[in-house]
């Protein structure tokens, strides 16, 4: 029904093709439609094929099951509150799960109904509101007056021209260029009290990459030095390291990772240790500090009773 009312005078032979099947399969499929009571004509000669007749309207949306299943576990995942029946997110899904067809719709609500989440441990649930506010001024390029409060006693208002909205690792961000500090600044978005767009205009800067400025961003500027040096080349480690553990370099038949955090336990303990590579920690001393009580507490792991 998508393909005909997208492109009406669709032949048998093009029908089959978008759906993968024979043409023979395409014209039982059209005979199942016409014994369902869907209208669907027949037009001959060089431009004719099928369409639907007058009048016939398809719901909104279309899924399969494999669709409406994908698209509920996405939620699940990311939102663990969702039974909540007045959380916007699940009552939203709600909405959709009850406009789907009946046996889908079933299927899809007892998925709902028996599946447990919890959300990632790093994962955060912006207002929705504030998102929507922010991606509009993106999309019209209009400056945006924020209050963000930087810790649970801190709070502040200001201008920021909003560039774009990067979702990593189950956080949300807003990448922007920020009046107040004359610099690109990367808010957490969960930390916005209130988003209220105001009078003017800005310009992105060309050839934006938003997702690699953000990391760069979330890689400096942080109170603790972070310093390490590997026993294996750059092209090898590479893989591992992300941009907000810093910048990777070349050192001899080794390389060096040199960055800032905010984290230092952090750092040494989920970083560093995933790394399958003979490492050393050079600096700072906090990310030193942070290594060794992660070494103790290995060791006594691992150590005989008396």
């Amino acid at each position: 029904m998508e393909i005909l009312q997208a492109r009406p005078h669709t032949t048998a032979a093009e029908l089959a093709a978008g759906l993968g099947v024979t043409e023979r399969a395409a014209r039982r499929y059209v005979g199942i439609l016409r014994e369902a009571g869907i209208t669907v004509e027949s037009v001959r000669g060089p431009y004719g094929g099928y369409r639907l007749g007058r009048g016939t309207r398809l719901p909104p949306v279309l899924f399969t099951l494999p669709e409406a299943f994908g698209l509920v576990m996405v939620v699940l995942e990311g939102q663990s509150a969702i039974a909540d029946g007045e959380d916007t997110v699940g009552v939203a899904l709600g909405k959709v799960i009850r406009a789907l067809p009946e046996g889908i719709g079933r299927q899809v609500a007892v998925l709902r109904e028996h599946a447990s989440t919890t959300s990632s441990r790093y994962s955060t649930h912006p207002e929705p509101a504030i998102t929507a506010t922010l991606v509009t001024a993106i999309a019209n390029r209009r400056p945006v007056r924020i209050t963000y409060r930087s810790t649970p006693e801190r709070e502040w208002s200001g201008e920021v021209d909003p560039w774009a909205v990067v979702i990593r690792f189950g956080r949300w961000y807003l990448l922007c260029h920020s009046h107040r500090a004359d610099a690109i600044r990367t808010y957490r978005i969960d930390r916005m009290a209130t988003a209220e767009p105001v009078d003017g205009t800005f310009e992105p800067p060309e050839g934006l990459d938003p997702l690699a400025v953000v990391e760069e961003n979330l890689s400096s500027g942080w109170p603790f030095a972070a310093r390490v040096r590997f026993d294996a080349p750059r092209e090898q480690v590479a893989p591992w390291v992300h941009a907000a553990m810093g910048r990777l370099e070349p050192d001899g038949g080794g390389c060096l990772l040199t960055g800032t955090t905010n984290n230092p336990a952090m750092y040494a303990q989920e970083w560093l240790a995933r790394m399958p590579f003979a490492y050393r920690v050079d600096g700072g001393p906090e990310l030193r500090a942070a290594t060794e009580a992660l070494m103790t507490r290995l060791r006594a792991a691992l150590a005989e009773d008396a």
